[in-house]
């Protein structure tokens, strides 16, 4: 059976969460409620690295949330690299208690990977929309071009992508993940024909949660 942890935090759970076991056996020792901070602590490690089996919702027609979180803005912008043009952008914020791990929305064929360099604004600010540190993934899908930007954070500064040029995935799929909050986006050509599923505020859960939906 999997254990549901991303190994992507293998490094932090073996030195944060060993570190924080000890000091919970060493606080025991000396007094049991000496033991309660470096046990929540641990509690909060082990769970920020959790990574559930999801099956997506809907069917090939529909792009699913492409991480957990907050809703933050539904807007049409600029989006030269791939869809060369307008896009429909849905923007979703990752608070520290959220799962981490990105997932793929769409069915698709893997055709960029472009890393930019950035500064760490918090990702709920406009301006990390577009000063950020970042990474954009632009696929090529049965209904057109579509792309998953990773942005960082104000504590979120290290950002994880598995794919490579050429892998085609699958709706669910994992991508990798952003490291302590964060903030993940989806673009789509402005003039699809799409049906957007969800509004500003609302929460989401990668692969659970559906956020816009192909009419033809």
């Amino acid at each position: 059976m999997r254990i549901p942890l991303t190994p992507h935090g293998l490094r932090e759970l073996v030195l944060f969460g060993g570190c924080l076991l000890a000091l919970t056996v060493g606080g025991w020792f000396l007094h049991p409620w000496a033991a309660l901070p470096p046990l929540l602590l641990t509690v909060f490690v082990f769970s920020f690295f959790r990574d559930p089996e999801r099956k997506p919702v809907g069917g090939p027609e529909v792009a699913v949330a492409p991480a957990d979180g907050r809703v933050t803005d539904i807007e049409v912008v600029d989006e030269p690299d791939v869809i060369d043009g307008k896009a429909l952008r849905i923007g979703i914020f990752l608070s520290v208690f959220n799962v981490h791990v990105n997932r793929v929305p769409l069915d698709g064929k893997v055709r960029l990977l472009r890393f930019q360099r950035g500064a760490f604004h918090d990702a709920r600010s406009a301006a990390c929309k577009e000063e950020n540190e970042s990474n954009l993934v632009g696929f090529d899908g049965p209904r057109g071009p579509f792309a998953v930007r990773q942005v960082t954070g104000l504590v979120a500064r290290r950002i994880i992508c598995t794919l490579h040029e050429g892998d085609e995935v699958a709706r669910g799929h994992r991508m990798g993940m952003i490291k302590f909050g964060s903030r993940t986006e989806l673009f789509v050509p402005a003039d699809a024909k799409v049906k957007v599923e969800v509004e500003v505020g609302q929460k989401v859960r990668g692969a659970l949660s559906a956020l816009l939906r192909y009419e033809s």
